[in-house]
Parts: structure tokens; C-alpha cells; sequence
């Protein structure tokens, strides 16, 4: 029998290594076996209530039909007052999209941009859709790796070090996915002036934890420090992680016209819009009281501070401490000679009940990635099997 014929644009990606991950450790569960999956970035928090209640008064409402493409009218003026209010950017709901979750809008903004052979500067560790959603689109990822000696910050030297003919794009992602790490205004305003020598280069932040920081500086974002920048600036939020709404799938992006324009006609081919009822659910979360965030964050803090204080008190492990987000980023470098790489390493750990995701898979190497986004107790338990399984 003759193999499928599969695209080059397939082949050049891999399946994502953490729903990877999540999926063996929930096929674990069903067979019986107790594993505590710390491997997916999901606020164990329940949705606020007034969430709840707009997505039944929108089904209630019979409001199951079609919306338009990019997102309800309504929808797009509330995101509007979110880039405003909670990050600092003034704009027009003309200039919103809305699609079915922060990967589909991050995706559609490199597939209307990146031709076969652009370039697009990423810094590493990154989280792991990232490369992959440039391969894809047959551009190169270009590494910018950071350390966590330096808060896995960089110089704005080091970007325009990297800057070649072909760049098209900067990543920017803060707080971080997997390091948890928050780039400073003066960072960011360091690496506008890179860009303004620069015009060929677009820039996406991804802002979606931007209400998980827990330095107590505001959030900082650079179409708001830069505002001459704005025309050349994707900035992507949603309301997964802020307000547990994971399995909503909404995501939101504001840009220059001409981009939001032609992520809409992509998205008009493909998924058409985001679900009607999340759309409204949405609204009600950007509209709505933002106050039980400040309860939320000093939760996550707390857990934060038990994980880094375990981690750091097991032999061969080691892990700063994250400004933002909720993830930990481990260093196991001494262990290497004993486990040969870091995926070997995070299987043993699943087989001793926790299931977490190898750095490699984050362009990282030599330890892992554990998500403080679940309960006190479970963190406590997954802390002490790892501490076991490495005895």
C-alpha cells in the first residue's frame, strides 16, 4: 500500500509537546495509573460566575447562528476597551479581530505575512507553537536564546545582531511562556529603537498573561511605549488565562488595518467565526468586574513561591524565580549524565505520577517546564514525587 502523500507544510512540524504530554498523562489516568499533570498552562480556577451566566442568557437567547467572521461588533468594541484599559493601546474595533483562541490569530498573522525563505527572530526558550507555526509557513526560525542568569531578558543588540535581509518578524512574549519571564519598559523601548532603524519588520506580542505578573510594575507592551511603531505591531490577548476560560476558545488581536484585513480574509476560508456563545460569554468578561484578578494573582504568587522553594531544595535541580505567568522553569543540567537528555528525564517523572514538559520542547535543554496552575495540595503531592523519583 503506497503512503499517504502529506504536504511539505505538514512535515516540516510536530505535533505539540505539551497537549502531547497532557494526552499520555490523561490515557495514564484512564488506565487506572494516579499522575498529576502539571503540563498545560490551564488556571484550575473556576470562570467567574457573571462569565457563566452570559454564555446561558446568549443561549437562552437563541444567539446559536452565525456571527460575522471576525468577531461580533459588540465583541470588538469590548476587546477595544481591554487594549486600552489593561494594556495601554488606544485603538478602533475596525482594527480587531477576533478568532477561536490566541493561537488561531497568531497563526493566521504569520500565514498572511511569512513567504518561503522569511526569516522571524524568536527568543528561547519559546513556547512550542511558535517555530512551528513559522515552518509551516516555510519561513526560518532564528533563535534569539536567552539565560536565566538574565532573567531570560536580552539586549536590543542582540536583535538587531540577528537582523538579515530576509527578517520579517519578531516574536515578543511577556510575561513568557515557559520562562515566565517579564521584559521591562526600557527593554522594550531599547528594542523600538532597533526597529525604527529597521522598517521591514513586523513585531507580535503575544500578551496573554499580561494580568500574571507579580514584580508590582504595571504591565509594559510595546505598541503602547511605541506608539509610532503601532502600524508594524500585532498585539494578541484573550481571555483563556485571565479569566479560565481555556475551553471558550477566544482570542483577540488589534494591528494595522491591512494586516487585521487579511488575517480576516484567512480566517473567512477556514474556521469562519468563533463560536457565537463564547463570543458572548467574552464580553462579558472584558465588560465586566476585573477585581477577583487581584485575588487570583496572589494565589498564583503563593504557589510560585512553594514550587521555586522545592525545586531549589531537590539535589540536581535548580530554577530562578518567574516575574509572570504561571510556569516554572527548571534547570537539571547535573542530571543529564544520569538520564542522557531531558525527554528521558521527563518520563521518568511521568512513570513516578507527574507529568511535565521537557525544556527541549522549548527550544530549551537539560530540564523541564511545570505549570503552577493547580491546586495547593496537588502542587504539594507532584513536589514530593519529584523530589522521590530523583532520590
Amino acid at each position: 500500500m503506497n503512503q499517504p502523500r502529506l504536504s511539505q507544510a505538514i512535515q516540516r512540524i510536530e505535533a505539540s509537546p505539551t497537549t502531547a504530554m497532557t494526552d499520555r498523562a490523561t490515557e495514564l489516568r484512564e488506565q487506572g495509573r494516579d499522575i498529576i499533570s502539571l503540563s498545560v498552562g490551564e488556571p484550575d480556577f473556576a470562570t467567574p460566575a457573571h462569565v457563566i451566566d452570559a454564555a446561558k442568557a446568549a443561549l437562552d437567547a437563541g444567539e446559536t447562528k452565525y456571527t460575522p467572521v471576525t468577531g461580533t461588533a459588540r465583541l470588538k468594541k469590548a476587546a477595544a476597551l481591554h487594549f486600552e484599559r489593561d494594556l495601554g493601546i488606544a485603538t478602533d474595533p475596525a482594527n480587531v479581530i477576533v478568532s477561536a483562541g490566541g493561537k488561531q490569530v497568531i497563526f493566521e498573522a504569520l500565514a498572511a505575512t511569512v513567504s518561503e525563505g522569511d526569516e522571524v527572530i524568536v527568543p528561547a526558550p519559546w513556547w512550542v507553537s511558535y517555530p512551528q507555526m513559522v515552518r509551516f509557513c516555510g519561513g526560518k526560525v532564528v533563535p534569539l536564546r536567552t539565560h536565566a542568569h538574565h532573567r531570560f531578558h536580552f539586549d536590543p543588540a542582540e536583535v538587531e545582531a540577528l537582523i538579515g535581509p530576509r527578517t520579517r518578524w519578531l516574536m515578543l512574549n511577556s510575561p513568557g511562556n515557559p520562562t515566565g519571564a517579564v521584559f521591562p519598559a526600557d527593554m522594550l523601548r531599547g528594542i523600538g529603537e532597533v526597529l525604527r532603524r529597521h522598517p521591514q519588520i513586523l513585531v507580535l506580542s503575544d500578551d496573554i498573561y499580561s494580568p500574571l505578573i507579580y514584580t508590582g510594575q504595571p504591565h509594559a507592551t510595546l505598541a503602547s511605549l511605541c506608539p509610532d511603531l503601532a502600524d508594524r505591531i500585532c498585539t494578541v490577548s484573550g481571555v483563556s488565562k485571565s479569566h479560565a476560560m481555556t475551553g471558550f476558545r477566544i482570542g483577540v488581536a488589534t494591528g494595522p488595518n491591512w494586516l487585521i484585513s487579511a488575517m480576516g480574509k484567512l480566517q473567512s476560508n477556514t474556521s469562519g467565526n468563533p463560536a457565537s456563545i463564547s463570543q458572548a460569554a467574552a464580553v462579558a468578561a472584558f465588560e465586566g468586574p476585573q477585581d477577583f484578578l487581584a485575588g487570583w494573582r496572589e494565589r498564583f504568587r503563593k504557589r510560585r513561591d512553594m514550587v521555586v522553594a522545592a525545586v531549589n531544595a531537590i539535589p540536581g535541580l535548580s530554577c530562578p524565580v518567574p516575574e509572570g505567568a504561571f510556569y516554572v522553569f527548571v534547570d537539571a543540567t547535573s542530571l543529564m549524565s544520569r538520564f542522557g537528555d531531558d525527554t528521558k528525564l521527563a518520563l521518568h517523572l511521568l512513570d513516578h505520577g507527574v507529568a511535565v514538559v521537557a525544556a527541549s520542547a522549548f527550544g530549551g535543554k537539560n530540564g523541564f517546564r511545570i505549570s503552577f496552575a493547580a491546586d495547593d495540595a496537588v502542587l504539594e503531592e507532584a513536589m514530593k514525587r519529584i523530589a522521590a523519583a530523583l532520590a
